[in-house]
């Protein structure tokens, strides 16, 4: 989906009987779509072809002979076994970047394990660090793992195919939802990789910095980050309490991460005093970071989100429209814009089909045959 943002032609190959799961991972739906495929195939292509056929793979292979880029999340083995592995499909475009992507890599002794982003954040450690440190292991609220994955994916293949310019050849890319949820844990990896023990869960806390966490105002929670020693002094003065900041357990941040509890439980009772409005407007006004906890809901009511153009409507084959968060990515020179609601199953086949040369007679008996839909 990213690429199609960006202006790639993307085809999406789906299976003729029921097509991307996802297109039934609700409610809710939209006419018949669930919430959940709108959210990650707009600007895509359909085309309905079966891969248990011979003929079905041969139009796959037509179409790869002629692609830029190719992108599969088979598990290890079964692209290869099917006649569309990356050694087969270069050997047809030389120029092809193929990338996989799978739970485990295709290599090493998980290779040929499934794995489902759920899977993944347990066996991560990203679990581990999740949830309140009385509490139990909890996933992140989506499913990161999957993302992540994606946006190294656009990145690995933006890069192929800049050094494709330079070599004129393609390149073979393997991404692991494993790795890629290992690389995201960033400076919690390297705390545990570096001698500071076993990572915990914090709940809202940040194992490095404090204070950087939710505090409770008189009418409910608040976040609030502080990010140095500077704006910890201001923060005590916004809230009345100058001398904590000289105090010598929390004039420093290494002696604040020391001294968290007691830091948190003086910086709490001040918080409580007043009304979470109150305080983020002061906290605001002497730029320290803070804000409200909001909905999902409530999120995209934020004017902010109204300003910077998030969410984009996008009008379904059947006349109704759809609301979906908007690509982030702002060009000074070429705005990005939805092109294209996600498809309907097999929408895009005659038309991607016909510009592979196939002739109107030899599409109907493909399709008669069960070849494709």
């Amino acid at each position: 989906m990213i690429l199609a943002d960006l202006g790639a032609d993307v085809i999406k190959v789906e299976d003729p009987q029921a097509g991307d799961e996802t297109r039934g991972w609700g409610p809710p739906f939209v006419d018949g779509y669930s919430a959940y495929y709108l959210c990650a195939n707009r600007g895509k292509r359909s085309i309905a072809v079966n891969l248990k056929a011979p003929e079905g793979v041969d139009l796959l292979r037509r179409l790869a002979a002629e692609a830029d880029v190719f992108i599969e999340n088979f598990r290890a083995g079964k692209a290869e076994s099917l006649g569309i592995g990356p050694s087969a499909l270069r050997d047809l475009n030389p120029r092809l970047i193929y990338c996989s992507i799978t739970g485990f890599g295709q290599t090493g002794p998980y290779r040929d394990l499934p794995g489902y982003d759920f899977i993944i954040q347990a066996m991560s450690g990203l679990m581990s660090i999740t949830g309140e440190p009385d509490g139990r292991p909890m996933k992140v609220g989506v499913a990161v793992a999957d993302v992540f994955t994606g946006l190294y994916a656009a990145v690995a293949i933006l890069a192929a195919l800049r050094g494709r310019e330079h070599s004129g050849r393609g390149e073979y890319i393997d991404l692991a939802l494993y790795d890629t949820a290992l690389a995201a844990l960033v400076n919690v990896a390297s705390n545990a990789l570096n001698g500071g023990g076993t990572p915990r869960r914090m709940g809202n806390e940040h194992p490095n910095i404090v204070p950087y966490q939710t505090f409770p105002a008189a009418d409910g929670e608040i976040a609030v980050a502080v990010g140095n020693d500077r704006q910890f002094r201001r923060l005590c003065e916004v809230l009345g309490a100058p001398g904590l900041a000289e105090d010598p357990r929390f004039a420093h941040n290494p002696d604040r991460v020391r001294h968290r509890d007691a830091l948190v439980e003086l910086l709490g009772q001040r918080f409580q005093t007043q009304p979470g409005a109150y305080w983020m407007a002061q906290l605001a006004a002497a730029e320290i970071p803070c804000g409200p906890i909001q909905t999902v809901d409530q999120a995209f009511a934020d004017p902010q989100v109204a300003a910077r153009e998030m969410c984009w409507s996008l009008t379904l084959p059947t006349g109704s429209v759809a609301r979906v968060p908007a690509n982030p990515i702002h060009f000074s020179d070429t705005p990005l814009a939805p092109r294209g609601a996600p498809p309907a199953l097999g929408e895009h086949t005659d038309e991607v089909l016909a510009g592979l040369g196939i002739p109107a007679h030899e599409r109907a008996r493909l399709r008669e045959a069960g070849v494709v839909r």
